[in-house]
This record gives structure tokens, C-alpha cells and sequence, in this order.
């Protein structure tokens, strides 16, 4: 049986990082991930909460359609994927991108 730090990963696809999502997460107070479509809001709150130690105080959730894309004479769909904004409670703060660089 799997453990919840290992659920949690499954959950939790990876930080999305961009110039938009930079936006959301100048205080450390707002994050953005991309995570498993079929992951709802809960369980999106315990794998962060579990895995970084913060609590989480709101989830928005958005689910990003396909796109058709062309290239050639080959057409291709780019695949469903769900996003997740977390808002984390007053005095936890996270700084996701602190390590890139």
C-alpha cells in the first residue's frame, strides 16, 4: 500500500512556473501546479500540506481543454491537463523557484 508522501506525488505533477504564475507567487503566499486530472480539490490540499508543511487556506482549480496543433500535414492534439492555484494561510509562506538558478 502506497503511503501519503507517495500519493502525494502522484497528486502533485510539477510547479508551474511562469511569467503569469510569477504574479501569483511574488509574496509567497500563492502557488500554481499542475497536477493529476482527476485529483479534486481536497486531495490537492492534503498532498500540499503534506509535502511542503504549510497549511493551505484556498484551491482553485482550472482544467485546460486540448488544443489542435499542426505541423506539416500531421495534426496532433496537445493533451488535458488541470491546474491548481493554492493559497496558503497568514505566517506560511513558500519560495518555490528560491532554488532554480
Amino acid at each position: 500500500m502506497a503511503s501519503n508522501k507517495d500519493r502525494a506525488y502522484k497528486i502533485l505533477k510539477a510547479p508551474r512556473i511562469t511569467e503569469k504564475t510569477a504574479g501569483v507567487g511574488q509574496d509567497g503566499k500563492g502557488l500554481v501546479f499542475d497536477v493529476n486530472p482527476k485529483a479534486n480539490k481536497i486531495e490537492i490540499k492534503h498532498a500540499v500540506e503534506s509535502v511542503f508543511n504549510v497549511k493551505v487556506s484556498k484551491v482553485r482549480v482550472i482544467n485546460c481543454a486540448s488544443k489542435k496543433r499542426k505541423r506539416g500535414e500531421l495534426l496532433s492534439n496537445r493533451g488535458v491537463f488541470k491546474k491548481a492555484y493554492v493559497t496558503l494561510k497568514e505566517g506560511n509562506s513558500l519560495d518555490i523557484i528560491e532554488g532554480i538558478g
